[in-house]
């Protein structure tokens, strides 16, 4: 993907815009509420795009590794004070990331930026735990991000299953809410009660 469609992905369709928790069921996009109830739907065996990928786990099962935790939380805190710089200086190339999108290839250092600048809202890392394949599953509690607007994003609880290989962050994925969800990501904003739970 080249930066220019990463652009285009993140400020026109809005699919990264945001990244408010939900509780409740999953709001319609603009697209879907527009769409005609008789819209034909997917056959049951079909691929969906929204699908979080068989090989990232969606709870934790164990404790998290520090040192990946360290790369996490200094990652969380340089987007939540505006540093959209020091941020993505966290990350490697290539990473994939996937928030209420398909799952995308970041190839370069200036998508990697795109990403973390489209993240509205900041974060406290609230709990963590080891994985399957090196992943970490993280808890954030979301907060206003300097240079940016979390809206009613704004106390709100995310989880994201975050691969860290040599210091960097090289895989972002939105997990559901619930540990024991459907592994669909949900959509980049919600609304619903804030959650404070340490279970990731």
């Amino acid at each position: 993907m080249t930066t220019r469609a990463l652009a285009t992905i993140v400020l026109a369709t809005g699919l990264l815009a945001g990244c408010g928790g939900s509780s409740g069921a999953p709001r319609r996009s603009a697209a879907q509420a527009a769409a005609p109830r008789s819209t034909p739907v997917p056959p049951s065996g079909a691929h969906d795009p929204l699908q979080i990928p068989a090989n990232v786990p969606l709870k934790a099962t164990g404790p998290a590794d520090p040192a990946r935790v360290k790369v996490i939380r200094a990652w969380s805190a340089a987007l939540r004070d505006g540093d959209v710089a020091g941020a993505s200086a966290q990350w490697g190339v290539p990473a994939r990331v996937q928030n209420g999108s398909p799952v995308l290839r970041l190839s370069s250092a200036a998508e990697v930026r795109i990403f973390n600048g489209a993240l509205t809202c900041g974060s406290i890392v609230t709990s963590t735990g080891g994985a399957s394949g090196g992943f970490t599953i993280v808890r954030v509690r979301l907060t206003q991000r300097r240079g940016a607007d979390c809206g009613s994003g704004t106390g709100h609880s995310a989880r994201t299953a975050i691969l860290v290989r040599g210091g960097r962050i090289v895989a972002w994925y939105r997990l559901p809410d619930a540990p024991n969800a459907p592994g669909l990501a949900p959509p980049p904003t919600g609304d619903g009660d804030p959650q404070d739970s340490q279970t990731v």
